[in-house]
């Protein structure tokens, strides 16, 4: 294997597999560095294989939050993808794009060339798409994005309820009319999981200037006199490093890639002193502005007889299941987690969206994480999608193998209280409509004793969860707190660029998948740009 080459793309996840595959393309010597396996697991390729995945060691780094106040002192479960094709291999496989003025708040915020119509071409350019209308969809891309094949009478139910409640429709929520309700979009193709491993690095895969590398976890990016000339990694156990003629783009997501910048000096100063780490570059913001998607679920007990994946999940009907999946590439093995949605707004007076509504045909066990009731139940996740709470994640040695500290500050500002009681409130109207409230025995979750403020709070803390949508912790823009400059650079280091999630000023409107993905595109787009 050669030492050098002229790009590192660290970790192999949704935005660095698009990296890697777009520079190659280009013509670019490329190695790609992952910390986990390949993606030989079976559950990965299986849409409704993520239930076996959600917690797997095998393929999941299975981090958790440290206790904090808006969590009841709780650790909260931070599954993230330890695989090729990272978090899009274990994901939900929701694809969502975001809102129009996510991405023209980011230009606001500084960030040129990231409004709604400069990246708008890049999320088309991705995705296959057989739908929805042309200026808004890709048709020729490697991603395949499709709707459910299956949908079970429930969502049916819950979409006509919703529109009984005073909620538009939308044909296409990615489309012209991102707000109200409407059927989910998946990542999928045909019967199995579309992750960016499987579409962006397979349509690569014969290039002989793309070198893959799984089992290698990064410990330090070489700086010299302020310039990023490589990568120190461990290689299946043994030290390796690669130095790059061109540059190292650290694409490790937002809990890994602010801690190898740390890791390898480049961070808070007074923070990486305190760690026993050498301060080679203080940039106060790597790994602040941490931001993630909370949730309750609102959950209801559905009659005798009404379908849902509680019961499909389960023996002797999973065998039938089993057999559709096989031979006709449809039926509940095909189900991502959620199979419709409704953006909507906690107030009157919003420009946009705050809220995201969730439905599943299904009702989790309460004290068993990831585990569906054995009677027939449907839930709602009430997700604020702009939340102001704000928290940190910061290397506690400086031991590259030690894992960070991840603080998210959920529930830490009083106004993520309020965007949450008002979701609540939202649901509650939609699974009192009659379209819903025919099939329903009454909500389970919190319950129809939980109704003050004070209840719905607590409730709030006690059973809230992450929807694994953690961002923002290497912002970009210009302002003393951002880590990278509009065009990804790492700001005061050459030739050192970020590119996944963790660059987003702000969380997007919904899943974060997607406008991951397009991150990647935007970013190789830039690099090849910066290189000509």
């Amino acid at each position: 294997m050669a030492n050098s080459t002229d790009y590192v793309v660290v970790g192999a996840g949704s935005a660095g597999c698009v990296v890697a595959t777009r520079l190659a393309e280009a013509g670019y010597r490329v190695t790609l560095l992952e910390a986990g396996p390949k993606d030989r697991h079976p559950m990965i390729h299986i849409p409704a294989g993520i239930r076996s995945l959600i917690s797997n060691p095998a393929v999941n780094y299975n981090y958790t939050s440290e206790p904090e106040p808006g969590t009841d002192e709780r650790r909260i479960a931070w599954p993230r993808g330890r695989v090729l094709g990272g978090s899009s291999s274990i994901n939900g496989m929701l694809y969502v794009r975001g809102n129009p003025a996510d991405f023209d708040t980011w230009s606001q915020m500084g960030c040129r060339g990231w409004s709604y119509d400069e990246v708008l071409p890049l999320f088309k350019k991705s995705e296959r798409f057989d739908d929805g209308e042309d200026s808004y969809r890709g048709r020729e891309g490697v991603l395949r994005v499709e709707k459910y094949r299956t949908i079970l009478p429930a969502t049916h139910r819950f979409v006509e309820a919703a529109q009984q409640a005073g909620f538009d429709f939308s044909d296409d929520l990615n489309g012209a009319q991102p707000e109200g309700v409407g059927y989910s979009q998946m990542t999928r193709r045909g019967r199995l999981r579309a992750s960016t491993a499987r579409t962006f690095l397979k349509s690569a895969q014969h290039r002989q200037n793309l070198e893959v590398r799984s089992n290698c976890i990064a410990t330090e990016l070489m700086l010299d006199a302020g310039r990023c000339i490589g990568v120190r990694f461990q290689e299946n156990g043994t030290p390796q490093e690669l130095r790059v003629d061109g540059e190292v783009i650290v694409s490790s997501g937002a809990v890994n890639s602010p801690h190898l910048l740390q890791v390898s000096g480049i961070g808070p100063a007074a923070h990486l002193e305190a760690t026993g780490i050498a301060v080679k570059h203080d940039l106060e913001g790597v790994g602040q502005n941490l931001q993630d998607h909370y949730v309750i679920r609102v959950a209801h007990r559905l009659r005798a007889g009404e379908l849902t994946i509680n019961q499909v999940s389960r023996p002797p009907r999973v065998f039938y299941e089993a057999l559709r999946w096989g031979l006709f590439g449809d039926g509940a093995l095909t189900f991502g987690v959620t199979s419709a949605q409704v953006f909507c707004r906690s107030r009157e007076g919003l420009a946009s969206p705050d809220l995201q509504l969730l439905f599943t045909p299904a009702s989790y066990d309460q004290s068993r994480f990831g585990v569906f009731e054995k009677d027939p139940g449907a839930c709602v996740a009430v997700c604020p999608v702009r939340p102001q709470s704000r928290g940190s994640i910061m290397a506690e040695s400086a031991d590259p193998l030690v894992r960070p500290v991840i603080r998210p500050g959920y529930l830490s500002a009083d106004d993520d209280y309020r965007v949450l009681l008002a979701g609540i409130a939202h649901t509650r109207r939609i699974f009192s409509s009659d379209a819903f409230a025919g099939i329903s025995e009454g909500e389970i979750a919190p319950g129809a004793s939980v109704q003050t403020e004070d209840d719905l709070k607590q409730f709030a803390r006690t059973h809230g969860a992450s929807l694994y949508h953690p961002v923002g912790t290497c912002k970009m823009g210009e302002d003393p707190q951002a880590v990278v400059d509009s065009r990804l650079r790492v700001h005061g280091v050459q030739c050192l660029r970020v590119i996944d999630a963790s660059v987003m000023p702000v969380l997007t409107t919904g899943n974060t998948n997607a406008p991951t993905i397009m991150i990647g595109e935007k970013g190789a787009q830039m690099i090849q740009q910066d290189a000509a």
